[in-house]
């Protein structure tokens, strides 16, 4: 189990230590803790996570709060504890973008169980996505786009991604070399019955740019061409498919 990576979110030092010396005997070796919403969405903006236990107590921002964020970034199961337990609770998790949940005060071997439960659902098709043929995949030499893994890789990193963000980037490297103004880009990433908002649009080419450039205040793979738009450039030596 050591290739499994697992986050435990929860305010409670207790509860993180119990879960994870359960966790360590039952051979998952990589495992994070961290105590708060902030932390986690940090933690998956940098690690590539297979299975997220997210308390909905947090202090701050809750677990059902923070749930959609990281769902921008990963598409790892995510298990909710809870001390809450009508149906509302529930769907509310389910809603925004839980996979399952226990309620405290719980046996953390149930926990082992449903993240292995989990896993055994997840793994299998993280798998399948690595092993689609090149289809898809559009390489750019320092980076590459992988469209049915949903995945992006830069120097051969995988690179966390919210999901427009990803969109954009996957909408240029399908049309590299070619100018988009940003009243197209918005309308034909976000959707023509939007709210055209040019600000929208330069925030994300700044989060592409931080991701995929060597120097993002000086990019030279997706630029700014004076009065006209953006473009994604495409070399001779680093064609996408």
């Amino acid at each position: 189990m050591d290739e499994v990576s697992i986050l435990l979110v929860d305010d409670e030092q207790a509860i993180l230590h119990m879960l994870r010396t359960v966790l360590l005997k039952e051979q998952f070796l990589d495992i994070d803790t961290v105590t708060t919403g902030e932390e986690a969405i940090a933690a998956c903006e940098k690690k590539t996570y297979h299975c997220i236990v997210l308390d909905v107590m947090l202090p701050g921002r809750s677990g059902l709060e923070i749930c959609p964020f990281l769902r921008q970034m990963t598409d790892a199961p995510i298990l909710f504890l809870t001390a809450k337990t009508t149906d509302y609770d529930k769907l509310t998790g389910f809603a925004v973008g839980g996979d399952d949940y226990v309620v405290k005060p719980f046996n953390p071997l149930e926990v082992v169980a449903r993240i292995k439960s989990l896993l055994r659902r997840y793994l299998p098709r993280q798998t399948e996505a690595e092993q689609l043929p090149q289809e898809g995949i559009y390489d750019f030499g320092r980076f590459q786009v992988i469209e049915p893994a949903g995945e992006l890789r830069v120097e051969g990193q995988p690179v966390s991604c919210p999901a427009l963000v990803y969109q954009l980037l996957l909408y240029f490297c399908k049309h590299p070399n070619r100018i988009f103004t940003k009243s197209e880009l918005y309308e034909r990433v976000w959707g023509s019955e939007a709210i055209s908002d040019d600000n929208t649009v330069m925030v994300h080419i700044h989060r592409i740019r931080e991701r995929i450039e060597a120097d993002p205040s000086n990019p030279e793979l997706l630029v700014n061409v004076r009065g006209l738009g953006y473009k994604l450039i495409q070399s001779d030596t680093g064609p996408g498919r």
